[in-house]
């Protein structure tokens, strides 16, 4: 599949769901959000954080050898160690937001499982739905660190989860475009997936919104 097909592909799909338009994420920006609604967000985020490698590991194994297999493998390999684990970075502005332990709501069960089935699926399903998330990524997570240091006060490694991000997602969303190109057939193998996980991405952020504590006049 031609790249400038994958890329009009997903820039349709995403029109109307792109990450930061969503309110919770502008709010986020304008530092409106109540550093509680942080700490939910972190809870419930981190269970996707915690599935992802094995979505990329899935993934990697039904491949065969070749440049997408080595692709995705090198994907998983920066989630578990470069420059840490991902997990332990997320932790660490979850630590910094105050985030509790939280078992899955709704929107965040729907999300890890839309994943999980992707990977079930085939590596084709599985990887439409993370370039889905990861093309958006970078500016996501630039936005994010910079909220963070504006408005939160939270440096260092509370945010340092998100400018690692705001990095190597650029080249973590150009692998899973190269990978996608190398191994769908076409565009209908790519949309259902990416189309699938868009929207269970703005459902999350909606959660997260209809969440928001509704603030008293005086």
């Amino acid at each position: 599949m031609l790249r400038t097909d994958l890329d009009n592909l997903l820039d349709d799909i995403l029109s109307s769901r792109r990450l930061l338009a969503h309110p919770f994420y502008r709010r986020w920006e304008a530092g409106t959000l109540e550093l509680s609604e942080l700490a939910s967000y972190a809870a419930q985020y981190r269970h996707f954080e915690a599935a992802l490698p094995d979505v990329l590991e899935y993934a990697a194994a039904a491949l065969p050898e070749g440049r997408a297999r080595t692709l995705v493998e090198a994907n998983l390999r920066d989630e578990r160690a470069v420059p840490a684990p991902h997990l332990d970075l997320f932790d660490a502005f979850a630590d910094a937001v105050g985030a509790p332990y939280a078992e899955m709501t709704p929107a965040t069960r729907a999300l890890v499982e839309l994943y999980t089935s992707m990977a079930d699926v085939s590596p084709v399903a599985a990887l439409s739905a993370v370039a889905a998330y990861e093309v958006q990524a970078p500016t996501v997570a630039a936005s994010k660190a910079d909220g963070l240091r504006l408005r939160y006060g939270i440096d260092d490694d509370g945010a340092r989860f998100w400018d690692v991000h705001a990095g190597v997602d650029e080249l973590h969303g150009e692998w899973m475009l190269e990978a996608l190109g190398l191994i769908a057939d076409g565009p209908d193998d790519v949309a259902g997936p990416a189309t699938s996980a868009a929207e269970a991405w703005w459902a999350f952020l909606d959660e997260r919104e209809a969440a928001a504590p509704v603030l008293s006049g005086c």
